[in-house]
């Protein structure tokens, strides 16, 4: 049986307009998938997965150094309440940052004149200067702060250098790249 066969078996078995995927239940399942009746043993075999599962049973790839766990950025956000200020370390030119393009797919940059991300305002990292435009003169020194750019590299060198400049209450939330911490503020 040639693979678009057997590819043709598996969708047809699935009954389900909907992404699929199998996973053996055992080793000698796995190895029943390759016998003369590939198409029926793999249906007889497998189990369905969904998108969800999929991604849950897959080792997430590490975070960067000092970006805050989900539980820690949930908790910020709830105690800062409408205090809270996102400083969105990326730049709007991705001829500058060119792995930035990635991440404005998921999530713009600031625009509190359309409403979007009002809580957060951006203030590019600059990797020429190891540096980026601190918050107003009257912003309190304690103000909770949530630094991000598309991962959490810059945003680490973000929250490093608000620390430096004296603000007392600032955790690194990564980026939209890292989801279940950018699930926590992104909207903000």
């Amino acid at each position: 049986m040639n693979i678009r066969t057997f590819t043709l078996v598996l969708a047809t078995a699935t009954r389900s307009a909907s992404a699929f995927a199998f996973a053996p239940q055992s080793q000698s399942a796995a190895s029943s998938v390759f016998s003369s009746r590939v198409g029926v043993a793999a249906v007889q075999t497998a189990k369905p997965l969904s998108i969800r599962q999929m991604s849950a049973e897959t080792t997430p790839e590490p975070r960067k150094a000092g970006v805050s766990s989900p539980s820690e950025l949930k908790d910020f956000v709830s105690a800062a309440g409408s205090k809270l200020l996102v400083v969105d370390a990326r730049h709007p030119d991705s001829n500058i940052e060119p792995g930035d393009a990635k991440s404005f797919v998921v999530a713009g940059l600031p625009d509190a004149e359309k409403g979007y991300r009002t809580a957060a305002v951006n203030f590019p990292w600059s990797r020429e200067t190891d540096s980026m435009e601190l918050p107003s003169s009257d912003t309190d020194k304690d103000t909770p702060i949530i630094t991000h750019c598309g991962g959490g590299g810059r945003g680490q060198k973000a929250k490093d250098y608000l620390e430096k400049n004296g603000f007392t209450s600032v955790l690194n939330g990564g980026g939209p790249k890292e989801t279940d911490c950018w699930a926590e503020f992104g909207d903000k």
